[in-house]
Formats: C-alpha cells, structure tokens, sequence
C-alpha cells in the first residue's frame, strides 16, 4: 500500500498561485500512473493532471496551460503548481496512486479561490 498525505491548499484570490505536494510513505520511481484528482462540493471527482503510466504528464482540458505536474523521486514527492486560479478551480484535491495492483488515494487538501 501506498500512503498519500497532500498539503499546500489553501485560500487564494483568483489569478492567485498555490503549489500542492503530495508525499509518499515509499518511492515513487517505479510508481505510475500518479497524480492528482479534485472534488468540488456537490460534485463528482474529477482528473486533473498525472503521470501516466509511461511517465507522461496529462492534463484535464479545464487546467492545461495553468497547472502544472512535477515530481521529485528522490523525496517521494509529487507537486501540482497551479497558476491563474478561477472560482471553479475550488475543491479538494487528492493524490492518487496506482501500484501493485492497487489504486490509493490520499485524504485530499482543501483549495479555495475567492472573488
């Protein structure tokens, strides 16, 4: 199992910045597909960005060209930099990771962008 702990959310001001990192409890070099998820209120969970399973970073249609996925390996870390934050970019974001057959997911950090 791969335990995910998400951090970095906050309250931002739209067009405002905020960088999400995700730690894990084991290495990362061999994990892929990773990334992020966000939920909105009221809202189903929704992609985001990841690493696919070639190590490829992708984009959801709604964040491209705003967010962008990075990883450092050597600290299990996962980040999420997202820029010109909007109103609906407000939800909790979770990491998710798919290893070993198993698929684990992180308890999600809060990201509120106001008016």
């Amino acid at each position: 199992q791969v335990q995910l702990v998400e951090s970095g959310g906050g309250l931002v001001q739209v067009g405002g910045s905020l960088r999400l990192s995700c730690s894990a409890n084991r290495s990362i070099v061999v994990i892929n597909p990773i990334g992020w998820y966000r939920q909105a209120p009221g809202k189903q969970r929704d992609f985001v960005a990841l690493f696919t399973s070639d190590g490829i970073a992708n984009y959801a249609a709604s964040v491209k060209g705003r967010f962008s996925i990075s990883r450092d390996n050597a600290k299990n870390t996962v980040y999420l930099e997202m820029n010109s934050l909007k109103p609906e970019d407000t939800a909790v974001y979770s990491c998710i990771a798919f290893w070993a057959g198993r698929v684990d997911w992180g308890r999600g950090t809060q990201v509120t962008v106001s008016e």
